[in-house]
């Protein structure tokens, strides 16, 4: 049985073009490195390689904010630290001050270092980071606390001017956590009482000379208030733990993502290679029949 030329021209340059088209494509995979680098190439796969994309993308944003919010929860550790040591040289200078062999002069020594103390913990609890102040609730761009003194410019207390939330962070999708940022809570209002109404306290006590206060209550609310400190502080702990735990998570989560986008998009050289040889082969068999076919002439057929 006979074959038209034009049928066998028609086949080879079918199988020419099948071969070349294969071989460019399998030396386009190993130059990129990427087993598609169009849609139009395998559309399932490609949807899923995005899809990698935005998961990686949107874990790595979460462990930037993970990573923020634990120096952001590692600063108000130091600052808290700071101020209870304040607020336990304040109570060591109430129970000085509550001798009754001390001289006006020592009483006034005491005054002045515990005015110092007031002021030294309103400067630790408007520290920033980054620019965002760590105690102020949401108002992170307003220093939320001020030093009050009196008509004479005396140090007298403490005043709050932040908000009452603290700030939320999601370190995982639909997980938040809530950084403590409300300042309100060391302020420890209780039964009308505050930070600020103790050392208004503190300060009569030493106008009126009155060592009596500085003997009962006001050693006692000291340690209340410092109490209260170290318990702002475990809750800051506890957040920080957890955020550790959500930072091995993340990091655990963005191997296991980047691993999957390698399984789906990156090329094995080695498997690529043997394949792309293979269709050189194939390439160069289809050309050297095609050199014999192009040969073929009429004499070929009335032998």
């Amino acid at each position: 049985m006979r074959i038209s030329t034009n049928s066998a021209y028609v086949d080879f340059l079918k199988n020419l073009s099948t071969a070349d088209t294969r071989a460019h494509k399998t030396m386009d995979q190993l130059s990129s490195m990427k087993e598609v680098s169009k849609s139009s190439e395998d559309p399932l796969a490609v949807s899923k390689i995005m899809n990698f994309n935005v998961a990686i993308d949107r874990n790595e944003t979460q462990a930037l904010e993970i990573k923020d919010s634990i120096s952001w929860s590692n600063s108000q550790d130091s600052v808290l630290a700071s101020v209870s040591n304040s607020m336990l040289r304040i109570r060591n200078l109430i129970q000085s001050s509550a001798n009754a062999t001390n001289s006006t002069d020592e009483l006034a020594a005491n005054k002045a270092e515990i005015q110092q103390n007031i002021e030294g913990i309103v400067e630790a609890l408007n520290t920033n980071y980054d620019g965002r102040y760590l105690f102020a609730g949401d108002k992170t761009t307003e220093p939320p606390f001020a030093v009050q003194k009196d008509a004479n410019g005396e140090t007298i207390g403490i005043s709050y001017n932040g908000s009452n939330v603290n700030l939320p962070r999601e370190i995982a999708d639909g997980v938040t956590v809530n950084l403590v940022t409300d300042g309100n809570l060391l302020m420890h209002q209780q039964g009308g009482n505050d930070l600020n109404t103790f050392f208004n306290k503190v300060m009569t006590a030493f106008k009126n000379d009155d060592r009596t206060a500085f003997a009962g209550d006001l050693m006692k609310e000291a340690d209340v208030y410092r109490d209260n400190f170290v318990n702002v502080r475990t809750k800051i702990g506890s957040v920080y733990n957890r955020l550790q735990a959500a930072s091995d998570r993340n990091a655990a989560e963005n191997l296991n993502l980047k691993e999957g986008l390698s399984n789906r998009q990156d090329v094995d050289v080695t498997e690529k290679y043997m394949e792309f040889q293979n269709q050189m082969l194939a390439y160069k068999a289809t050309m050297s029949m095609g050199t014999k076919i192009m040969q073929t002439t009429i004499l070929d057929y009335v032998r």
